[in-house]
């Protein structure tokens, strides 16, 4: 239904995901010579983690933020007011409300973040959770997929600073 209404243009649809991503990518394939072991050269450090939280709206926006690490309800909350306030002059201005379609983890339903809910949806922003375990309902999850497999695959970054 929602999909629907996005498309006849009554709503704006945003799905939302997180994503990490490290200085070195892994191989979808490799050559080596026949007889001989395949080795792969691997920089000692590792790096730290880039996590990217995604706001995609198909055929429209790619939006997001980035943190070294992981998301918390803190950093999440962030991203999420600043999602209300495009979503208010969006109201504002069309008329449309804006719905983000996400999965339930942890920091997406914490309490601190279910003050804002009522807050959210005066600015005209509602958010819908996916049932649990169910990542292809996240049309997010193809986005990733393709930037990791595609653009990022057999890549080796300096920094997280070219990474990012």
């Amino acid at each position: 239904m929602l999909c629907q209404w996005a498309s006849d243009g009554l709503i704006c649809l945003k799905y939302l995901d997180e994503s990490g991503f490290e200085r070195t990518s892994s191989l979808n394939y490799t050559y080596s010579q026949r007889g001989k072991q395949k080795s792969i050269h691997q920089p000692r450090r590792r790096g730290k983690r880039i996590s990217v939280l995604g706001f995609w709206e198909p055929k429209q926006s790619f939006e997001y933020g980035a943190v070294v690490g992981g998301f918390n309800s803190e950093r999440y909350l962030q991203l999420l007011q600043w999602q209300a306030h495009l979503a208010q002059q969006r109201l504002e201005q069309i008329g449309k409300i804006t719905v983000i379609i996400q999965d339930g983890a942890s920091f997406h339903r914490s309490k601190k973040v279910q003050q804002y809910w009522q807050f959210w949806q005066q600015q005209g922003l509602y958010i819908f959770f996916l049932p649990p375990y169910s990542p292809q309902m996240n049309r997010i999850e193809d986005e990733w997929l393709h930037l990791k497999r595609y653009e990022l695959s057999s890549k080796i970054f300096d920094d997280e600073y070219e990474l990012a």
